[in-house]
């Protein structure tokens, strides 16, 4: 019923923004001799508010269509090279000769779409081959492709890496962290050969119970029934995956903005400002995030209510019980952290992440008992909330150059060396060696604390 209440408003909200649509036309008419007046600004600034915040934004395009490498433009062609019905595989195809690292980016299917991640992909591009998982907007596939689970998200990672074959590198960001951990677990426990070199585990959830955020309390403080009931509902009869059971996309960014309300409320705010100003740069960054932050897709309500209840309320991986199915040959098999022995290891993560805070996923260290401490590093990357860690300047130049180094440490001497006038622009830069005492839960709180108590003193003597 909610789903139908949404779409109603929607729809009877149209001739209104129309309106604002044709206010704004009008009056930003170069043309209007009235344009820049104060009034015109300003009633131009209201039509472009209301119209925005009555949108429903649509699926965005990665717009990547060429890179720089050695400061030589590149063209880039995407080309979808595997399609399930759940998800694309594309590959960023850049014209080059160029032998660089495969990399599989597993974007998260938390409600945004994968261009989410434009600004890594972007990033990653120069001295990566680079391919991402596309997932697919669960209202758009019809019920005769069946629900989509947990299982069936970790069988496309097996499937997709089995594909692109063993010189790959496997980059989770955020809420994959727990499901590429489980397919390469499953992978190395049967000694497949196809096991990824590297994967790099950025803010995701591998056990929530370290570090408590709003979102780990959410799921641990209401029963599973309590998400069926409320917040999943059947897809409206006009859309090509009409009555599949989702958990729908504006219930999701309702959520994401109610985390940071004051600071959306107060970003609008400057935006309102700044169209009465005339300021085209200001507001053209505010557009051009929100544009993509306001895009969202429902998930299938299998995969979304199995999440809940695996990651993050029975918390199945670090305790040793997550157990997955195998729709193909009907087992179900144990997921084994210990299994991981090939695959070699980096976690990421953000000082002021409020989604998976520190120590969320390092737990991933904790778990690979058998694997060769040579083979783990971490990186913390401090000043840097969620949304920072795989887009921004410090992705750019602090988090970034640590998994390049990384990813080709472990590839081999075939891999073409970076072109040195890129490594004069963003230097080379190495993870540290895991290690719990340094940057484990404990040590990271320890450090915190001791660091607002620097602020605080500094703060006391500047007022002085």
């Amino acid at each position: 019923m909610l789903y139908k209440l949404y779409e109603m408003t929607h729809a009877a909200l149209v001739p209104a923004r129309l309106g604002a649509e044709l206010t704004k036309m009008t009056l930003d008419n170069p043309w209007n001799p009235l344009r820049d007046t104060q009034l015109s600004r300003t009633l131009i600034a209201n039509a472009t508010l209301f119209e925005r915040v009555t949108r429903r934004f649509g699926k965005p395009e990665f717009m990547l269509h060429e890179t720089k490498i050695g400061g030589k433009t590149v063209d880039v062609e995407e080309e979808v090279v595997a399609e399930e019905p759940f998800c694309r595989l594309i590959h960023f195809k850049r014209d080059t000769k160029r032998n660089d690292p495969k990399v599989l980016l597993v974007a998260p299917m938390s409600g945004h779409f994968s261009t989410l991640l434009r600004g890594t992909v972007e990033a990653l591009l120069p001295h990566h081959d680079v391919y991402i998982t596309d997932w697919t907007d669960a209202r758009q596939v019809s019920m005769s492709e069946g629900s989509f689970s947990l299982d069936d998200y970790i069988s496309y990672l097996i499937k997709f890496m089995s594909l692109l074959g063993p010189q790959t590198h496997v980059i989770a960001v955020c809420q994959p962290a727990v499901p590429v951990f489980a397919a390469i677990s499953l992978m190395e426990a049967e000694e497949d050969p196809n096991a990824p070199l590297t994967m790099t585990l950025m803010g995701g959830p591998i056990d929530p119970r370290v570090s408590k955020t709003q979102v780990t309390a959410l799921a641990e403080e209401r029963p599973l029934s309590w998400f069926e009931n409320n917040v999943c509902y059947r897809v409206p009869y006009y859309y090509p995956g009409a009555h599949r059971r989702v958990y729908p996309g504006f219930i999701q960014l309702s959520g994401f903005m109610s985390m940071n309300l004051d600071h959306h409320i107060g970003s609008h705010l400057q935006f309102y400002e700044h169209l009465v100003a005339g300021d085209g740069d200001s507001t053209r960054k505010h557009q051009e995030f929100y544009n993509e932050y306001l895009s969202v897709m429902d998930i299938d309500a299998s995969f979304y209510l199995q999440t809940v209840e695996t990651v993050f309320q029975k918390h199945s991986l670090p305790k040793g019980k997550m157990v997955w199915h195998d729709k193909i040959s009907g087992h179900a098999l144990p997921v084994k952290p210990e299994s991981i022995t090939h695959t070699a290891l980096l976690t990421v993560e953000g000082e002021m992440d409020d989604i998976s805070a520190c120590g969320q996923t390092t737990a991933a260290h904790d778990l690979a008992t058998q694997l060769d401490p040579a083979k783990k590093f971490h990186h913390f990357q401090e000043n840097v909330g969620h949304y920072g860690i795989f887009n921004g300047r410090r992705w750019r130049q602090h988090i970034m150059p640590r998994i390049r180094h990384f990813i080709r440490q472990f590839d081999d001497d075939t891999i073409s060396p970076i072109p040195q006038s890129d490594l004069k622009h963003i230097a080379d830069k190495q993870p540290v060696p895991w290690d719990k005492d340094k940057y484990g839960v404990r040590a990271i709180t320890k450090w915190r604390k001791e660091k607002d108590a620097r602020k605080a003193k500094e703060s006391v003597a500047d007022d002085a």
